[in-house]
């Protein structure tokens, strides 16, 4: 199951500054393995990040998914809100998971 835990525009003056004239979205959302009972090693609680390009008449859709991250609910809560203030992208999110992950996710 897939709970939306909130989204952003990035801002138009990060967009001006890398020369890109059209609206990008990113949401964020708490993934809940309901797979529990077939998978119990697996943690219950992971992310998906989408980002939308508003460019053309159709949009670029670009998304990540990390499905067994954490069994902490609220750490994982943590993590989302770190990533949608520094806007991070499906791109880069798997790199950033790991270094939380290298520091213990001391969060």
């Amino acid at each position: 199951m897939k709970v939306f835990f909130g989204s952003i525009f990035i801002k138009k003056e990060e967009l001006e500054e890398a020369r890109i004239n059209y609206p990008i979205k990113l949401e964020y959302y708490k993934i809940i393995n309901e797979d529990e009972f077939i998978n119990k090693n697996k943690e219950k609680f992971g992310i998906k990040i989408i980002k939308t390009e508003y460019k053309g008449k159709e949009p670029n859709i670009e998304e990540k998914t990390i499905k067994h991250l954490s069994n902490d609910e609220e750490k994982v809560d943590k993590i989302l809100k770190i990533l949608k203030d520094n806007e991070v992208t499906p791109v880069c999110v798997q790199e950033i998971i790991f270094e939380f992950s290298k520091s213990l996710l001391h969060i």
